[in-house]
This record gives C-alpha cells, sequence and structure tokens, in this order.
C-alpha cells in the first residue's frame, strides 16, 4: 500500500476501525499463521563472525515455529505463567529470536542489555520479579555469563538458568580451541543451571499448552537509562502485532531480505523488524552477536549485503557514518532502501549516502514507551530530513508548544490530520 501523504494514512484508517481487522491476536497466531503460508522459506539467519564467507546458520518458518513451540513448552513446565517473567542477558544468535518469541508464548519476555553492569541487570530482575534467565555460557572474549551468574545471586526470585553455548556456531579448528580456552564462571548462586538447547530438544514440537485466549501484556523492554536506573515499559501483544502489521502493510514481503545488525534487546530490532518479518514472512539476517559493534560488521558490510541478496538495510545514523568511511565493494544492487532509526540523521550525511549507495533513505520515529513505531518519513512520499515525519496510520500523535502559560495542544489548522501547527 502507498504510503506518501498524511492523506494516505487517513484513507488506511477509513477502510475500518483498528479492532476490526482480520489480524491475529496473539503472538503464536500470527506466527503460525505465517508458518502455514511459507513454511519452507528462510526466516531468520545467523553468522557468529562476519565475513562474507563465513559459516552462517539459517531456520525456515517451520523449523523457527517448532523451536518457539519447544521454548514455551519448556518454560511452562519451568513454571512460567501468563505473568511469569523470563529475561533474557543475551547478544544476538538464532536462539536469541527463539527464546523472545518462545517467552512471549509462555509468559512475559524481559530482554535486558548484556553490556549493563550486574548491578543494574539485578535490579532489573528484582523489578519484573523474573523466574527464568536464558544467557550465554561462558565463552572467549565475552563476559556475559559472568555478569548474569553475578546479578542472579542478588535477584532471589530467579530459580533457573538455561545457557546458550555459542560454539555451536564455530567450525573445526575453532571450535576445538573454544573449550581449551573457556572462561570460568564461579557461578555462586542460587539457581539450577541448564542447557537451553538440550533442554527444548526434549519438547514436544506442538503447543502443550492452550494458547492465550487474546491480548495480554507479553514483553517488558528497558529504557535506556541515560537519567538514571533504566525504567521497564509493558507491552501487549496488540502494540507488537501493530508495528508487525506496519512492516508487512508499508514495506515487507516474504521475498525480502533484511540485513538487521541491532540488539534484539532493544524494540527497534525486535517490534520493529522481528515483528514485521514474523506479520510478512521476510527473511531477517542477523551478522555477528553484536551486530554493528561486532569485528569486521563495518569492513564485510557491503559484501553482507551481497551475500544475503539484502533488499532492507536497518540502521541507525553512527552506523551510516562508518559506512562512509569504507568503500562499497561489493553488489548491492537488491538493495531497495535502508531504515534509519534511533536518532535524527544530518542532512550532510543522508545525502552522501544516498549518492554514494543509490540508496533511499527512509527515516522512523518510534520509542520503548510506546510500543515503538509513531510515525516515519513517508516511504513513498516528500522526505524531510530531520523531521520525525508523518504518523503512522491508527497512531495517536499529538504536538504541544511551549508557552510561558505551559504547553498548550498545537491544533491542525489547515485540517490535513498531520497535526501540524500553520500558526504559531
Amino acid at each position: 500500500m502507498t504510503f506518501a501523504t498524511a492523506k494516505d494514512a487517513h484513507d488506511m484508517e477509513k477502510t475500518g476501525p483498528w479492532i476490526d481487522r482480520d489480524l491475529p491476536k496473539t503472538m503464536y497466531q500470527m506466527l503460525t499463521i505465517t508458518k502455514d503460508k511459507f513454511g519452507k522459506r528462510p526466516a531468520i539467519s545467523y553468522q557468529l563472525l562476519s565475513g562474507p564467507t563465513d559459516p552462517a546458520q539459517t531456520l525456515t518458518w517451520n523449523e523457527f515455529h517448532a523451536k518457539v513451540t519447544q521454548t514455551a513448552n519448556l518454560l511452562r513446565q519451568l513454571g512460567i505463567g501468563e505473568k511469569d517473567t523470563v529475561a533474557l542477558v543475551l547478544p544476538n544468535c538464532n536462539e536469541t529470536v527463539v527464546a523472545t518469541i518462545g517467552a512471549m508464548v509462555a509468559g512475559i519476555v524481559n530482554p535486558i542489555n548484556p553490556l549493563l553492569e550486574p548491578e543494574q541487570i539485578a535490579s532489573i530482575l528484582r523489578e519484573t520479579n523474573a523466574k527464568v534467565v536464558i544467557t550465554l555460557k561462558a565463552f572467549p572474549k565475552s563476559d556475559v555469563a559472568q555478569k548474569t551468574a553475578e546479578a542472579v545471586r542478588h535477584a532471589p526470585n530467579v530459580h533457573t538458568v538455561l545457557e546458550i553455548d555459542l560454539n555451536r556456531y564455530l567450525t573445526p579448528p575453532k571450535s576445538w580451541i573454544v573449550p581449551l580456552v573457556r572462561p570460568k564462571n564461579p557461578g555462586n548462586h542460587h539457581a539450577d543451571v541448564k542447557n537451553f538447547n538440550r533442554e527444548i530438544g526434549r519438547q514436544n514440537t506442538t503447543l502443550d499448552f492452550a494458547d492465550s485466549a487474546g491480548d495480554r501484556v507479553a514483553a517488558y523492554f528497558h529504557t535506556g537509562g541515560t537519567t538514571g536506573m533504566p525504567k521497564v515499559a509493558q507491552h501487549k501483544y496488540s502494540g507488537m502485532i501493530y508495528n508487525g502489521w506496519l512492516g508487512h502493510e508499508l514495506l515487507f514481503d516474504e521475498y525480502d531480505n533484511i540485513i538487521c545488525p541491532l540488539p534484539m534487546f532493544h524494540v527497534f530490532a525486535c517490534h520493529v523488524i522481528m515483528m514485521a518479518s514474523i506479520k510478512s514472512g521476510a527473511q531477517v539476517v542477523f551478522p555477528t552477536p553484536a551486530g554493528y559493534r561486532g569485528d569486521g560488521v563495518f569492513d564485510n558490510f557491503w559484501k553482507l549485503c551481497e551475500r544475503w541478496k539484502v533488499s532492507f538495510i536497518i540502521t541507525v545514523p553512527t552506523a551510516v557514518s562508518a559506512l562512509m568511511q569504507r568503500p562499497i565493494d561489493a553488489d548491492i544492487s537488491t538493495v531497495k532502501l535502508a531504515f534509519s532509526g534511533s536518532a535524527p540523521m544530518p542532512l550532510e550525511l543522508f545525502t552522501r549516502f544516498e549518492k554514494a549507495t543509490d540508496i533511499s533513505v527512509v527515516e522512523g520515529y518510534g520509542l520503548t514507551e510506546a510500543t515503538c513505531l509513531v510515525s516515519i518519513n513517508p516511504p513513498d512520499g516528500e522526505k524531510k530530513v530531520g523531521s520525525v515525519g508523518l504518523p503512522f496510520p491508527y497512531s495517536d500523535v499529538k504536538i504541544y508548544k511551549d508557552t510561558a502559560d505551559g504547553p498548550i495542544e498545537c491544533a491542525d489548522d489547515d485540517g490535513d490530520g498531520d497535526g501540524v501547527c500553520v500558526q504559531p
């Protein structure tokens, strides 16, 4: 569907109220619909190392659906109900995506930035009353396992830690070396420690319990914590499904390949991209545990786009700036668009990127507190660099003006529905 002007958004709304749209009501319903349509097509791909010929692992929609189901069954077996929290302290890998969606099906997922300090992680675990934590097994050049163990020591309600071993993504001789140099993790906490992949492998690939009856809180995402301790926002199925519907309606279909070097603990990667993938059937590629921060990702980025025949690049201004320091040394003719968020892109950088790559940039705006997407510089219309763009359909956006008497709501003076004041 074309989205070029505010009128296009209003026209979408005129087709009927949001509540009357024929959409799934739960995450498991949305995933199952896509699995039934595109079961043999690729869903998610991951490579631990950044080279364009390094080993990669891909899950089809059939395989992804099965692993999500097994994860949900395991978590329910571990006592996780719809109001219980499963925390994830993980970098990116296929299991991170599986665990994220599986925890949403069984209970409430709480992805936590593994770069936080143990006391911050512990604070979030206590605030969300997490019962199960999914994290890494100790791995070279990573302290995630050790920090999580320390955090769990200060979170008394955590009863189980499920560990993921990234060594399975390596091939010999590197995979032989890791057990010899694996750092120690003293643990010293009260929780049971189990192997994530081994435990889900014992579960059924059909759901052992009734899916949720409808909408409910299924995720806790913490804010950045730039003004103090991170704060936790609650997200419902309906908000996440809305983000997925927008991505499918406006951008993606099952033939698209999206490269997303952003962390799954952030709403941009999880709600904007992964939900759109689950709704549309598009493939998402996650390069390295640390995404853009991973060794060699910027140097190999264009070759990765060629390898995966990427059609959409997911990025942020700092990453675009770094990419402009590298030569475009690959065939990127399959790329249709770059979707940028997180912060406004400077005009000079915007212009330089589009000129160098012949790829259009679309900037979106969202926030954790709103389950992410709010507005976008329209993909098919005029783009005003530095602007948050136009509100998405079914989004109620209000603009306020500061005055001596306090903020006042800005009237939509020209009646075009974009909420912009013509008169100051």
